[in-house]
């Protein structure tokens, strides 16, 4: 098991910036795949931003590319979402989640950390 806690969530203006990150417990955190997702109030829950095991490899949903930037610190067993130039649709929930292999489901999840920009 793998257990997932975001934090750094907030109020900001437009234009501005929040660092979010999520802290893994459990099973060692650094062959694992992690990655961001956010779900605004009545919308599904939609992909922002992957990284895989080493931070090599990072992939991002075009609506935030550009603006978020997504990396890790295996030491830390931390994950981070830098997020720029926020925009008032960015406001959602954010969370985090694992998974083992690119191809694999994303097995674990975060409670989420709420984002709110005003415009």
């Amino acid at each position: 098991q793998v257990q997932l806690v975001e934090s750094g969530g907030g109020l900001v203006q437009a234009g501005g910036s929040l660092r979010l990150s999520c802290a893994a417990s459990g099973r060692t955190f650094s062959p694992y795949y992690m990655g961001w997702f956010r779900q605004a109030p009545g919308k599904e829950r939609e992909f922002v931003a992957h990284i895989s095991w080493n931070g090599g490899s990072t992939y991002y949903a075009d609506s935030v590319k550009g603006r978020f930037t997504i990396s890790r610190d295996n030491a830390k067993n931390t994950v981070y979402l830098q997020m720029n130039s926020l925009k008032p649709e960015d406001t959602a929930v954010y969370s985090c989640a694992a998974r083992i292999l690119y191809t694999s489901p994303w097995s674990y999840w975060g409670q989420g950390t709420q984002v709110t920009v005003s415009s």
